[in-house]
């Protein structure tokens, strides 16, 4: 973020309706911890360490939403970084508690977090509770991939995302629904650009060949973020730097 770049971060809630900055329920998948994430206090998690892939134990801790505020104080922050705060679960897991935990958690860094989520609801509610973050949507959920690529409908597929989610900034795209559009003649990330929304792209894991093309036909169809689990890979193959050039030119 010191750099401009924007990070994603996912959210669970933990057994005292506050946030866990985690990806995977189960605790053993990526912690030294045991058991479902919505079982384990604020106390428990804050004393696990996470595991690489192999299982061994790091040196990093488990973080919660509630400790990102002072983790992020002094951190120098470019212009246009924003902290994607990407909620793992629905609308059904809030209530009053969780709501007000997020909303204490997110207000010192609001103006540099953005908020995304696949359920509309979900978005709703915690951007009610912290009206300062930015607003995310991602309405590439519940089978919805699937289902727009089989009618074609990718009109019906742009308008209900907007619909459903009217205040998002950034709808949040699977790279499959839009390059496999694209093949079939539908722009939607112009189409997106249209309704006044930007696009991020996801996800692109790694930077071999297959992604590095996928990445430039990305750049050329206008996406405003691609998401990557391997920045560095393609900084390597020059084609962020390229992308990055191309935009100045224009």
């Amino acid at each position: 973020m010191r750099v401009g770049a924007s990070v994603e971060v996912d959210l669970l809630i933990h057994a005292d309706r506050g946030f866990a900055v985690l990806h995977d329920r189960d605790l053993a998948h990526s912690t030294t911890g045991q058991g479902d994430v919505s079982r384990a206090s604020a106390a428990y998690l804050r004393g696990l360490s996470l595991t690489d892939n192999t299982g061994n134990q790091t040196d990093d801790s488990v973080v919660l939403l509630e400790d990102l505020a002072s983790r992020l104080d002094g951190v120098e922050i470019a212009d246009g970084a924003l902290l994607q705060l990407d909620f793992k679960e629905d609308a059904a897991a809030l209530d009053a508690t969780a709501l007000a935990v997020f909303a204490r958690a997110v207000a010192p860094f609001a103006d540099n977090a953005i908020l995304s989520c696949g359920d509309a609801d979900a978005v709703t509610a915690l951007c009610d509770a912290a009206p300062d973050i930015h607003v995310g949507y991602d309405p590439c959920h519940r089978g919805a991939v699937g289902r727009t690529l089989s009618s074609g409908d990718f009109r019906g597929f742009v308008f209900s995302a907007c619909r459903d989610s009217p205040r998002a900034e950034m709808i949040y795209l699977d790279q499959e629904l839009v390059l496999r559009a694209a093949d079939r003649g539908a722009d939607l990330i112009a189409a997106f650009h249209a309704m006044r929304r930007e696009v991020d792209v996801y996800t692109l894991a790694r930077a071999d060949t297959s992604s590095v093309a996928r990445f430039a036909r990305l750049v050329d169809r206008g996406a405003d973020q691609i998401t990557t689990d391997d920045p560095e890979g393609f900084f390597a193959a020059n084609i962020v730097a390229e992308a990055t050039e191309s935009e100045r030119s224009d």
